[in-house]
């Protein structure tokens, strides 16, 4: 009976250590869980940024008015006969 007792506790033991250290256990299930909503959030950021640029692309595919719009605000170009004027805050 006694030897019996000594293989029971070695399989408790066995088993408690596949559960909570070994390859697959319940730490590392949390662990691959968390990294999971980390790469869920990071990949539906990158989708939405996708989906901008990809707008904007087909903005300027389209025609010269994306392309103009885009030279006026991040290059300040202006046509012949305009007059380009910058307001800046005085708070700042």
């Amino acid at each position: 009976m006694r030897w019996l007792f000594g293989i029971l506790l070695v399989l408790l033991v066995v088993l408690q250590y596949r559960l909570w250290i070994a390859e697959g256990s319940l730490a590392e299930q949390q662990r691959l869980k968390r990294q999971v909503d980390d790469f869920t959030r990071e990949n539906s950021a990158l989708r939405d940024r996708n989906a901008v640029l990809e707008r904007e692309v087909l903005e300027l595919q389209t025609g010269n008015d994306g392309v103009e719009q885009r030279a006026r605000e991040q290059l300040n170009l202006v046509r012949d006969g305009e007059t380009f004027y910058q307001m800046e805050d005085e708070d700042k």
